[in-house]
């Protein structure tokens, strides 16, 4: 709010104001008032118009300025009745009351949503857990009866499995906070068990996993890392490229931190595409050779990341090399807890 916009706004009541002034001019000239008093009278007047407006601009710049630059800094603006003091004059009370009001509504909406969002995510988790009954059985049965499950049926039970666990740590990773354990890790059991898990896909697909100098404990989740690892794994495993194909997973300390890589030889990112593969539902231009992408695992895997302080980076080479790295940093209040 700036003086030149104010004396804008009040243009018309400053010309009422100078036409005003103008009739009793020529009332005093008509009776012949003394000149003294008209100069008088007409100090007096303009003093007061000036006072008034001056009064009322700066009364009303400090409320207006404090309003904005509250918006500026607060990230949900609509919290900003909560900073605010109710002015004294009468046009800033109506505004700050019919702030009030809209802020109690946006705050009930969004209780509201909140709510039918948390019953959806519950409702989720429920039939998640239910359908998990029918494809553990399916997964059973196919393990017991190989002759009655061929190859592409497994294929099938197994990615429907997949993306059910998908679907669960998406649904969960808002609220990660509350279902996440932090304590020390074994990376070495924690990549066992993906390696266990995916076992036969190596097996099916003929690729290598070389697994080095794992033998270190980070502070973690070590549920929600294996489906990070696993998220990866496929990842590398769904864009095989080659005969002699592998799936490397090797850690390398540092003074502050420890990296995991996995790294394959796989068809690689192309360079436009790298920036964005941890975008949401982003597949790119492998995603368009492989029907089978859905361009939420790397999503799901940096949100869970974040989530639980790591950081992932990836780098890659078209038709070369794919390598994801999780760094674990070597944080001391870890240490206090545990």
């Amino acid at each position: 709010m700036n003086l030149k916009n104010y004396m804008k706004d009040k243009l018309i009541f400053i010309i009422l104001f100078l036409f005003t002034y103008s009739i009793l001019f020529l009332l005093f000239c008509a009776f012949k008032i003394p000149n003294s008093l008209i100069i008088a009278v007409t100090f007096l007047l303009f003093s007061l118009l000036f006072s008034v407006i001056l009064i009322d601009y700066f009364r009303k710049k400090s409320f207006y300025q404090l309003l904005l630059s509250t918006i500026e800094k607060l990230d949900k603006a609509y919290f900003v009745i909560e900073m605010l003091e109710e002015p004294s004059f009468y046009e800033g009370k109506m505004i700050y009351q019919a702030l009030y009001d809209i802020n109690k509504s946006m705050c009930e909406m969004i209780r509201q949503l909140e709510n039918q969002t948390e019953d959806f995510k519950e409702y989720i988790e429920i039939w998640i857990h239910e359908v998990k009954l029918p494809i553990a059985s399916l997964v059973l049965m196919a393990h017991n009866h190989p002759d009655k499950f061929d190859k592409n049926s497994k294929e099938q039970i197994r990615r429907i499995e997949d993306y059910v666990e998908q679907v669960l740590y998406y649904v969960r990773q808002e609220f990660a906070e509350k279902d996440y354990l932090i304590n020390a890790v074994s990376l070495k059991k924690v990549v066992s068990n993906v390696a266990l898990r995916n076992k036969n896909e190596f097996l099916e697909r003929n690729i290598d996993l070389i697994v080095e100098n794992v033998d270190y404990s980070v502070y973690t989740d070590s549920k929600w890392l294996e489906f990070i690892l696993n998220q990866i794994i496929g990842n590398s495993m769904k864009y095989k490229d080659k005969k002699n194909a592998y799936i490397k997973i090797n850690t390398i300390e540092e003074k502050n931190k420890y990296i995991l890589e996995i790294i394959d030889n796989g068809m690689g990112i192309s360079k436009e595409d790298l920036p964005r593969v941890f975008n949401k539902s982003f597949t790119g231009n492998n995603g368009r050779r492989c029907a089978k992408s859905t361009g939420m695992g790397l999503y799901i895997v940096k949100r869970l990341c974040d989530k639980l302080g790591h950081k992932v980076t990836i780098e890659s080479r078209k038709g070369e090399y794919t390598k994801v790295s999780i760094i674990f940093f070597k944080n001391k209040y870890y240490d206090v807890l545990c």
